[in-house]
């Protein structure tokens, strides 16, 4: 998985400022950035006033298999997105095949299961199907654009396993909220039960997300890991 912060504009001061103006009014614009802020933070996130941390932006360039792109669209409210199209450009053969590390097998019920690690078998058998199921699809696509099959045709033979890019836009508050339900973590307050591999992704993001808003980070592990 790649994950790039292509630009921002975040800083714990960002929410400062803007949750100021509720009290200070024009004036917030001339307050200096202090120690308080911290404690200003964590008020905020500690009883869910969240606009102020609207207030920043992030844009993200990432690489991953489709399926982790439609998991990660499902995040609306305060996202913005731009995708490659397999309509305007030949897509490259760039594939998803499960590490050996990763467990294949699921325990429990949905919504509520666990994965456990698979036998040596059954890691050698998911390897040589991805690949197998890979090359055939790939062999179809080609031969189709080959003879003249319009891109938006072809590509209809192509696994979610093929890899995608776009571009992610979003604000401190509902990159929380998306952490808050793509990653585990021991902190948390509510159980989250991501899939292995937008989770990768989602730790990409938590780790700008601490280096340039450390204090809001902060706030945010120690309320539980629930976005205001």
């Amino acid at each position: 998985m790649t994950v790039d912060l292509i630009k921002h504009a975040a800083e714990d001061a960002d929410v400062a400022f803007a949750a100021r103006v509720s009290t200070l009014g024009g004036e917030a614009r001339f307050t200096e950035v202090s120690k308080k802020d911290s404690g200003l933070i964590n008020f905020l996130m500690r009883d869910r006033h969240g606009s102020p941390f609207e207030h920043t932006s992030f844009t993200f360039y990432i690489e991953a298999p489709i399926f982790v792109a439609r998991e990660f669209f499902r995040h609306r409210a305060g996202w913005s997105y731009n995708e490659e199209s397999g309509r305007y450009k030949e897509l490259s053969p760039v594939f998803y095949v499960p590490a050996k590390g990763r467990p294949l097998r699921q325990v429990g019920k949905p919504g509520a299961y666990r994965f456990k690690p698979g036998s040596a078998f059954q890691h050698f058998i998911s390897q040589h199907a991805h690949k197998v199921a890979y090359k055939a699809a790939w062999f179809a696509y080609k031969a189709m654009l080959k003879v003249g099959i319009a891109r938006e045709v072809s590509r209809n033979v192509l696994p979610v396993g093929i890899y995608t890019s776009f571009y992610a836009t979003c604000n401190s508050r509902s990159l929380m909220h998306f952490l808050s339900l793509r990653t585990q973590d021991e902190k948390a307050k509510f159980p989250s039960f991501p899939q292995r591999e937008i989770e990768a992704v989602a730790k990409g993001l938590e780790d700008d997300l601490a280096l340039l808003m450390p204090e809001t980070w902060k706030a945010f592990q120690n309320n539980g890991r629930v976005a205001p």
